[in-house]
């Protein structure tokens, strides 16, 4: 079975390689997004597999159904970029992946907390120029302090268990109750008290209509002046502009994101030759108090061997007429 890969790198070609021995399926990597454009270069494929910031909208489906392919197999958990409703009316089946590494993500949560607290990035450079000076580094004792995580799920339950081996208290919401979460020590707690109490607010839950901007202006104001905030789970889950205001302002006294709501155009490419033209992202790097990754949370070895896996585990599923576990209705 032909499978057209959208958005490859030479990461992805290597780790599908590997895991494709198991199932022997056709691969086809291309280095181009997905997107009305594109799609027609699925010709002849019955499955392509899509990453986050490819466009999986209602005229690329159309054209992709056209074209033949019958299954969208999504190498992320994410499908907020996939138009559900009509994949269903072209009969078109779409699968995702899960859980691959909880750990990674969670780590590189609490790689953010400690970098920015630290300053280890700003005194890095420092003593690369032999300036040992420790003006301007003073950080905190992350024991003690009070940690919101929004969202419980593996990532967000994950990074709990870390933070309670720091030391910390950790208050959690959700829209689904988690017996998980309270043998942990998680507090379930509302999101106005979470904003009321937190020290550090991190963001572990979906893109829906309903988390759009879960981050404002008004969700700001509830929060302790000088809080943390840190997202490394989708870029949309944040007002970036009412950010902006709060980092100015001081509210905000630490960002940590490893995603950005308009990073379909930036991340995952090199353009350190390029001027970038997103003014909102240049204003965020202006910022000394704000770290940004490039959406490389999910990136390490195990975590690729297992979306690599899963992914193509899904495909061999649908080929065979198995039930797809994975599935997104």
């Amino acid at each position: 079975m032909k499978i057209t890969f959208f958005n490859s790198k030479v990461y992805d070609k290597q780790f599908f390689t590997e895991a494709n021995q198991a199932h022997g399926q056709e691969l086809e990597f291309l280095e181009v997004p997905l997107n009305e454009s594109t799609c027609v270069l699925a010709k002849g494929a019955t499955a392509v597999c899509v990453f986050v910031n490819d466009t999986v909208s209602a005229p690329v489906l159309r054209q992709l159904a056209e074209a033949g392919v019958q299954l969208i197999a999504l190498r992320c958990a994410g499908y907020n970029n996939v138009d559900l409703p009509v994949a269903a009316q072209l009969g078109l089946k779409v699968v995702r992946v899960p859980a691959y590494s909880p750990y990674a993500v969670a780590e590189h949560t609490l790689a953010l907390i400690l970098t920015l607290n630290r300053n280890t990035h700003r005194a890095y450079n420092r003593v690369r120029e032999g300036n040992f000076a420790l003006n301007g580094l003073m950080g905190f004792d992350l024991r003690g302090k009070t940690v919101g995580l929004i969202g419980l799920g593996n990532i967000g339950l994950i990074t709990a268990r870390i933070l309670k081996g720091f030391g910390c208290r950790v208050l959690g919401y959700d829209v689904q109750d988690c017996a998980e979460a309270a043998e942990i020590g998680v507090e379930f707690t509302s999101l106005d008290d979470l904003y009321a109490q937190s020290d550090i607010v991190s963001l572990h839950c979906p893109l829906t209509p309903q988390t759009h901007h879960l981050i404002n202006a008004a969700s700001i104001a509830q929060m302790k002046d000088g809080v943390m905030l840190i997202n490394t789970s989708r870029g949309g889950l944040i007002d970036t502009q009412a950010v902006i205001t709060a980092l100015k302002s001081e509210k905000i006294k630490y960002l940590g994101i490893d995603v950005y709501e308009e990073e379909g155009n930036l991340f995952f490419e090199d353009l350190s030759g390029k001027v970038i033209q997103d003014d909102v992202f240049m204003r965020l790097l202006s910022f000394n108090n704000v770290l940004i990754t490039g959406h490389q949370a999910f990136f390490t070895a195990e975590a690729l061997h297992s979306i690599a896996q899963i992914t193509l585990q899904n495909i061999t599923d649908f080929e065979q007429k198995k039930p797809l576990v994975n599935e997104v209705r």
